[in-house]
Parts: C-alpha cells; structure tokens; sequence
C-alpha cells in the first residue's frame, strides 16, 4: 500500500490563490506563493497529506502555457523560495504534488521561439504537433502547428519526439533531485501519447517506486490510463458529476450506480484504481455554486471521504466559498484567499470536513475498503465499508425531514463517528432517527470523539476502564514505540475540544491531537502509556 491510496489531497491554483497579476510581464520576481506557509497550520487540522500545485513553472498568462519548465513563475516566486516551500511541508507531514504541463506550451516557450525566429532553419520543427510551413497560423506565423482543442496560445508538442521527451523528463528529474516532490498530475492527459507515459512511469519508479502518476482524464475507460504501464490514477469526472448532480435531483440511485459500475464488490470495473475524487477544481463551478441547497454540502463531503478512491479539497471550497464561470472565463474559481477571512465564511461546513478528516485518517476501512450498498431510496442511501474485521456504515439523508434508520448487523454497540450519538441495537437490528439533510459514519469504537458513559458501554459491550491521568512534563510511549514528553492539555478555540500537545523525545518535533484519541485504545491496547 503507498501513502498516496491512505491520502487526502488538497488541490491550491497557485496564480489565483495568491493574486498574481493576470499576465507575466517579465518583471522582477514576487514571493507570493510563500504564503503557502501560513497555510500549514491549517492543511494539518485537516489532515491533510499532501498539496497538488496547479501550475507553478514560468508562463506567458495562466501557467498552462509554460515557457520554462525548470522556473518557478516569477509571479510566484523563484526557485530558492520553492524549496523552502517543499522544504516545510515535508517536514510537517505534507507531500508536494506538481502539475505538469506536457501536452503543450506557450507561444513564448524558447524552441518555439527559435522557429519564429529561423523558420525552416530551425532544429526545433520536428518539436511541435503538425508543425508545417504551407500556410500561415491564426496567430499571424509564417508557418501553421496544432494548438491544444483550437487554442493556437497553447502550441502543442509532438510526444513521438524522442528530444522532447527528453527535455521533458530531464525536466521531471530536476524537480525530483532538487525538490524532493512526490507525484506529477499530468494536464490533458487524454491528449498524451501513451509510449510517453510508459516511458515517464517507468523512469519515474525507478527513482521513487511511491512517486504518484495521475492524469487529468474527463471521458472514456479509465483503465486505458491507469494501468501498471502508466498512470496510478485518474480523475473521477464521472462521479464528480454524481457526486452534486445525485444532490440536486434527489436521486441517490445515480451515484450509487457509478460508484457500484467503477468499484462495487461483485465486479466494479474499477476496483484495481484508486480514483482521484473531487467535489470542485480549477476547471468547474465552485460546488457551492452548483448545489441547489447548501445543506446539500455536508452530506457530498461525507460520501466523497467515504466513497472508494481518493478525497480532495479544492482551496477554500472547506468554507463553502462560490464561484461561476463568467463570460468564458474561469477567474471567478480560482480567486486570490487569506485564510483570516475565511471567519466569515462557512465555519460549520469546515468544522464537518476536518471531524471527516479525523474519521478518515482513524478508520482504514474508510480509505481503503470495499463498497458494498445496503439499502437506497431516492432521498436516503446506507453503504459500508469494509476491510478485514473492520466494517464502517455510512448513512445519507437527503429528506427535509427525519428519517428513521434501521439495519441489521452484527455488532452489539454502534455509535455515529459525526455527532457522537449512540444507536439503539436490539437483536441484530440497529435503530436511529436521522435529522433531516444529514449523514452518519456509524462506527463500533468512536476513537474520535469524548462520548459518554452511556455510549461507551454500548461500544465496548463492558464498562470502559478509567481515563488514565495526563501529566504534563511526563514521558509516554506511543504503541509503535516511540516516546514523548507530554507539554500541556490544551482547548480547541472554535469547537473547545481537549487537545493534547506533546514532543518528540526523537527529533523535537511538537505535535497536538485530540484527547479522546491520545487516550484511546489502538486495537486492544492504549495508543499513548505514561512511562
């Protein structure tokens, strides 16, 4: 299993997040990507582990247009800037992940450049699709070349060029060696030859045999690019429409047909890929734009964490921030954010997704088990997932009104992981009444949340042990063996939750986790013993 099938990933458009200017004017260098920094603290609560970079190699206009692929974007920053980024992130947990522009580049890019300036004369001819001296461009060159879907700003490469695989591939290399990255997501992926990408995977692997490959791919079978030649994964455009539009139609009946066509227990023909999942990105309209009630919000969120494959998060949608396409543009879904003001926008919704978050990194079911639906309506569906012994049901309830859940099962206890309730369970049927707009991650031992006596009895089948006294300044081993000096119990400030803050004895390293789940059980033994 590599990290990147246990990951949440979370999805930043680096030009907008940070405001730059809309065009490159060639000027001096900004660090404004630098305040990716501000923003660990944040990726961390919500568990977040590792960010996808939209473009951030030097360009003409939007970063899809690249002219360097070894420079950061000057409107960014520069390549000393971008280390320390990587730098800090890797040393709090978080993996970077870049976009590679591949397919294409802008009108700027240097071997283009040459044949503007030596036509036929040029050593580059060969670099570019179609590339042919018969007739003028719409662009006003003495030559015609293919631009990507009719856009002639985007000159695209000819991939059966073995020069510029080459350039392409030193390129990912640099990147690598000198930033330490940990995965490519590919732009236009089905535009790309495949020999290309089997020769990338394979260099790629041999270098870091966990170094993640994903393609940005919209229609057809996903098997064609996610296969052990090529990529590891795809994007999840099919169920990204199922995902709001099953939402907006009251119809559960849509999403669980794709996620049962691409990965269900009796033959998904999906189930060796771990889909790249998503709500919103760079390219749609913001799903706080696209719901049709934003009570909707939290019950996506929770099927996109729990649903087979990967979750992200596209910058400041944890807020339920909005945005349209306007006028053929997509400015509007790429805006510039700090994260102070996100105060004012959806607090609850964020507070959902970092529990979904926590519930996410705590039960392995969630993230890699199969799918398997239990019962559906068209307002209310009930899945669950299951790896080995352990066995995690998801309730959704669409309705504007309660609805009265009940499902056998074999476990004696069962307690909602969202909100902490307990369920009724009698003779093999569990019992509970689902507010309206809501959904339940139902779990046999809640090692998420502080519940009470009651809910613990009905988890653990016997009375819980005592909570075992914390002692700030005394040493505690972690059950996979390492130690640590225990700084204080201190109070979440939004939702005042006991958190734990604690050193590593090893490298110094200050970490904070909830109480509940520092003085919980792991499998039949405390995760954290006073020593």
């Amino acid at each position: 299993m590599n990290w990147y099938d246990n990951a949440i990933i979370y999805h930043i458009y680096p030009l907008g997040f940070c405001g730059a200017p809309k065009f490159n004017d060639g000027g001096a260098v900004v660090h404004r990507l630098d305040k990716v920094l501000e923003w660990i603290p944040h990726f961390k609560e919500m568990n977040v582990d590792a960010i996808y970079f939209g473009p951030v190699f030097e360009s003409v206009e939007h970063g899809y247009d690249t002219t360097d692929y070894k420079t950061i974007d000057r409107r960014l920053g520069d390549n000393n800037s971008f280390r320390h980024i990587c730098e800090e992130l890797h040393a709090n947990g978080i993996r970077v992940i870049l976009d590679g522009v591949f397919n294409h580049v802008g009108r700027k890019f240097p071997q283009f450049v040459d044949i503007q300036e030596k036509g036929q004369g040029s050593g580059y001819c060969d670099w570019f699709q179609n590339l042919n001296f018969g007739g003028p461009s719409p662009c006003g060159d003495p030559f015609w070349y293919e631009g990507w879907n009719g856009h002639y700003n985007l000159v695209k490469l000819n991939l059966r060029n073995v020069g510029v695989c080459d350039h392409l591939i030193d390129a990912v290399n640099y990147w690598i060696e000198e930033f330490k990255i940990d995965g490519i997501r590919f732009d236009a992926a089905d535009c790309i030859d495949f020999d290309f990408f089997k020769r990338i995977r394979s260099f790629c692997k041999g270098k870091r045999p966990d170094f993640w490959l994903m393609g940005e791919i919209i229609h057809g079978d996903y098997n064609r690019w996610a296969n052990p030649e090529m990529l590891d994964s795809v994007t999840n455009y099919e169920c990204y429409k199922g995902l709001y539009s099953s939402h907006n139609d009251k119809n559960y009946y849509e999403i669980d047909y794709s996620i049962n066509r691409q990965s269900g227990a009796n033959g998904g023909i999906y189930r060796n890929i771990n889909l790249y999942n998503f709500a919103d990105n760079h390219d749609v309209n913001r799903l706080a734009s696209t719901v049709n009630n934003q009570s909707y919000l939290p019950l996506i969120y929770t099927l996109m964490y729990t649903m087979p494959g990967i979750p992200s998060i596209y910058y400041g949608s944890e807020y339920g921030i909005q945005g349209r396409k306007e006028n053929h543009s997509d400015d509007n879904l790429r805006p510039c954010l700090h994260l102070a003001d996100m105060e004012r926008e959806n607090i609850t919704l964020y507070k959902h997704i970092v529990k979904l978050g926590r519930v996410y990194r705590a039960y392995p079911a969630l993230r890699t088990g199969s799918y398997e639906r239990i019962s559906i309506t068209n307002q209310q569906l009930l899945f669950k997932k299951v790896l080995g012994d352990q066995v995690i049901y998801v309730a959704l309830n669409l309705a504007d009104h309660e609805y009265d859940l009940s499902f056998g099962t074999h476990m004696e206890g069962l307690v909602d992981v969202i909100s902490g309730r307990a369920l009724e369970v009698n003779n093999g049927n569990a019992f509970v009444k689902m507010p309206a707009y809501s959904s339940m991650i139902i779990v046999a031992d809640d090692i998420v949340n502080i519940e009470p006596d009651a809910a613990l009895a009905r988890i653990a089948a016997a009375e819980p042990s005592p909570e075992p006294e914390l002692i700030e300044g005394a040493r505690y081993r972690h059950f996979k063996g390492g130690e640590y000096e225990l700084i204080t119990v201190a109070r979440h400030s939004e939702d005042n939750e006991e958190l734990v803050v604690y050193r590593s004895l090893s490298d110094g390293q200050v970490w904070a986790r909830p109480k509940a789940m520092f003085i919980g059980m792991a499998g039949e033994v405390r995760r954290f013993t006073r020593i």
